[in-house]
């Protein structure tokens, strides 16, 4: 079991050694209460007691004068002696001076005697006043020391203790409370069993004795708002010990069952490391796939270089076999093999110089120009070319309004972009169907649209189109080919800032939107 000061739960509660105590408001009011009174007390004795005094001199003076009415011959020795039967704390004296006029002093006319002189002597009462003071202030100040002690104690009264406890009711944690000195002022039910205590009265130093006992302590946050503390149970349990500071100089603890959160939290965190190195892995298999797809687009743009040297000579020397050009063939069959072999040289020419251009757009190689180009005419352009075409397929070809829109590109590759997709949709168009060539214009960018009512593609299909070589059904394919058109106008569209998105459905048909930026400067320009 480990110690509170181990564990970081000190005897005396939160920060009890740190504290700076201050007299409380009541204490204040007791003190002024209490020093007030004995102030008034010794105020009203004083005047009691010089009242007092002034009687008893005008008492003697008037005997005297009475006297001295009857007997005008007096001696000093007998009026002593009188006045001392009369007051023992009065003197007399016979004065022919002006009397001095005093607070304990009475003067009386003594004929040819002068002037008779009765004096009080006050020391005695005055030490008497002082002493019932100074009895008056002792009691005041024995009553705010005893006040002091036990706010000190911090033990509060019992109607703010009946207060704790019925907010200690409606708490549903664990909560208790502490004087300053580590004495249980409430606690609810929650925080009794959650510490199995079964004595009405416990000490702060027995609740974290209990606590540590069923496990070990982690300090959270320690500062002069709060003190967090986590309590790992042996049965797997933990629990959140918060202790905060109260008004009076005492302090609360709040114990909180965080297990499932904690469970949860470490759910996620092992989550979450799942999660980065499937991450790691996926980015590990990513830079390889393109690093493979890089190294196989090399490899096709060097054997696409290596093998278009044959290919010419053998385009070249079926061209003079066809033409005779040192003799006769002979059998006339060899006129069609030869031609055979030219277009066969033709073809894989073609599909080689389209894997080059393939590659060297992929890997940045070829870089497009930045032209000024006037969309309408790129579509006038792609609509010259293929109009005979479709036409000559029995296909309809429509071409949708001038926009005037204005890009900066390569014109060159987007009228071979938009030329492609035109290409495919003849391919994949039956007799009797129809292509439509449209562009769209707004204030961000311009849309190509290119519609065929075709053969479509299913999802699958749909799906393999981002990869060379695909095709949507051979079964539907006039001409051979490597499917590399699709690809190339992927690959010039998001080079020339855009993209396309391709929509199809099966026997409906095709439609491919091409969306381009707009260059607003270059617009401007030509304007000018």
């Amino acid at each position: 079991m480990r110690s509170s000061e181990v564990s970081g739960a000190g005897a005396l509660g939160f920060r009890a050694g740190l504290r700076q105590r201050k007299h409380s408001p009541m204490t204040k009011a007791v003190a002024a209460t209490a020093f007030l009174a004995a102030s008034l007390f010794t105020i009203h004795d004083a005047v009691r007691t010089f009242a007092d005094l002034q009687r008893e001199l005008t008492s003697v003076g008037t005997m005297m004068a009475t006297r001295l009415a009857r007997q005008p011959e007096i001696l000093s020795s007998d009026l002593d002696l009188s006045i001392a039967q009369l007051s023992p704390i009065t003197r007399a004296s016979f004065i022919n001076a002006d009397p001095a006029p005093g607070l304990l002093a009475h003067h009386l006319p003594a004929g040819d005697g002068g002037t008779l002189a009765l004096e009080i002597e006050h020391t005695h009462a005055l030490a008497g006043v002082a002493g019932r003071s100074g009895v008056a202030f002792a009691l005041a100040g024995l009553l705010t020391l005893g006040v002091r002690i036990r706010r000190r104690s911090g033990m509060p009264d019992p109607v703010q203790r009946e207060n704790y406890s019925q907010l200690a009711k409606a708490i549903p944690m664990g909560l208790a409370c502490w004087t300053a000195n580590g004495d249980l002022i409430v606690c609810n039910e929650n925080y009794r069993r959650r510490l199995e205590l079964d004595e009405t009265e416990v000490s702060y130093h027995q609740a974290v004795a209990r606590l540590i006992a069923s496990g070990h302590m982690n300090t959270i946050r320690d500062d002069a708002q709060s003190r967090i503390l986590e309590l790992h149970c042996e049965d797997g349990t933990c629990l959140m010990i918060d202790e905060r500071p109260l008004e009076d100089g005492g302090f609360m603890t709040l114990v909180t069952d965080i297990t499932e959160s904690k469970r949860t939290s470490a759910m996620l965190d092992a989550i979450r490391h799942e999660q980065r190195l499937l991450a790691r892995r996926y980015h590990q298999e990513k830079l390889k796939a393109e690093a493979a797809s890089h190294a196989k687009t090399n490899f096709l743009a060097h054997l696409s270089h290596d093998i278009r040297t044959p290919l010419n000579h053998i385009i070249g020397f079926a061209d003079l076999m066809e033409h005779q050009t040192y003799g006769a063939l002979g059998d006339p069959r060899y006129t069609d093999y030869v031609q055979t072999i030219k277009t066969s040289g033709q073809n894989l020419l073609n599909t080689f110089a389209a894997i080059l251009d393939l590659a060297e757009l992929e890997t940045g190689r070829r870089e497009l120009r930045q032209d000024i180009v006037f969309l309408d005419e790129v579509l006038d352009s792609v609509t010259k070319r293929f109009a005979s075409q479709a036409k000559g397929a029995g296909i309809r070809f429509h071409v949708g309004k001038p926009t005037g829109a204005v890009l900066r590109g390569d014109r060159l590759g987007m009228v071979r972009m938009v030329g492609n997709i035109v290409e495919n949709s003849i391919r994949f168009t039956r007799a009797g169907g129809s292509i439509r060539l449209a562009a769209f214009a707004a204030d961000d960018g311009v849309v190509i649209e290119i519609s065929d009512t075709g053969i479509g593609m299913d999802e699958e299909r749909l799906a393999s189109l981002s990869q060379p070589f695909a095709m949507g059904d051979a079964t539907f394919t006039r001409e051979g080919g490597p499917g590399f058109g699709i690809s190339i106008a992927r690959a010039i569209a998001e080079l020339s800032g855009g993209h396309i998105a391709i929509d199809s459905s099966p026997s409906l048909g095709t439609t491919v939107a091409i969306s381009l930026p707009i260059e607003p400067a270059a617009a401007a320009l030509v304007a000018a």
